[in-house]
Parts: C-alpha cells; sequence; structure tokens
C-alpha cells in the first residue's frame, strides 16, 4: 500500500519518482539538480603581444591580446575592416605554462574558452569592470618562415 507522500509523487515523471523513492529508502540525500548552461567562445586571431605571467606565486595566470576582424562591404563599394581586441586568460598549469613559453606576438591561434566579468581596482582606486577570455584550450598555428 502506498503512503500519500509516495502517492502524491506518482504524477512526477518515472526518473523522479525513482529519485523519490530512493531518498525515502536512503540515508543518502540527492542534491537538488542543477540546471545546464552554456557559455562557450571561440576565436581565431592574431596575439596582440607576447603574454605576460600575471596573478600571485599561489594563483598565476598568463594574460594576452588576441585581434579579429569582422569586414564590411558599403553599397558604394568601400571596403572596411573593425578590429576587436579580446582579453585572454589561462589558468591551467599546462596550458598557462605553453602559452608563456610558446606563443608569440603576430601569431595565429585558436582559443576556446568561456566569456568572464570582474572587477579590480584602477589606478586611482575605483572598481574597474574587466571582460576577459578564460581559456580552456589554444591551438598554436606557425606562419612559414
Amino acid at each position: 500500500m502506498f503512503s500519500s507522500k509516495i502517492f502524491s509523487h506518482i504524477r512526477m515523471s518515472s526518473g523522479q519518482i525513482n529519485r523519490v523513492l530512493i531518498s525515502k529508502f536512503s540515508s543518502e540525500v540527492e542534491p537538488p539538480r542543477i540546471e545546464k548552461t552554456i557559455n562557450c567562445v571561440q576565436l581565431l586571431g592574431r596575439v596582440g603581444a607576447d603574454p605576460q605571467k600575471k596573478g600571485s606565486e599561489e594563483r598565476p595566470i598568463a594574460v594576452f591580446s588576441l585581434a579579429t576582424h569582422t569586414n564590411y562591404r558599403y553599397e558604394s563599394g568601400e571596403f572596411l575592416q573593425r578590429t576587436e581586441w579580446h582579453r585572454i586568460i589561462c589558468f591551467k598549469p599546462g596550458l598557462r605554462e605553453t602559452i608563456l613559453s610558446h606563443l608569440k606576438k603576430g601569431q595565429r591561434v585558436h582559443v576556446t574558452g568561456r566569456i568572464t566579468y570582474g572587477e579590480v581596482k584602477g589606478e586611482d582606486g575605483k572598481p574597474k569592470s574587466t571582460t576577459a577570455i578564460a581559456a580552456e584550450d589554444v591551438i598554436f598555428f606557425h606562419s612559414p618562415q
């Protein structure tokens, strides 16, 4: 015979019923489901300056700028190229060290990562908003010499 608590959950999907029954008869409590989200950025461009090591000794990061271009052609035939500059940061130890030792200004790279927002204190002591791409993977392209 069903208790009223279990019976009230029968309208749920079978997966939800299984979780209810397991949690009812188990000492472990299942954590609430975390909603899936996506924050994925892919950039292909050229490095603006040699990467720098920043952060602290305990939490070092590699930082470099990356230029991407968008091309426009107006009805008049005039051609315009707009350059966007992106701040790339890398926390991953192996990738960070590879970036710092091998990546050079002008090199073409493909960066996969996620967009991050933060805040730092400016030289005047006031908070300043920052936006960066936290690199998860960087593919290096070598130019013919």
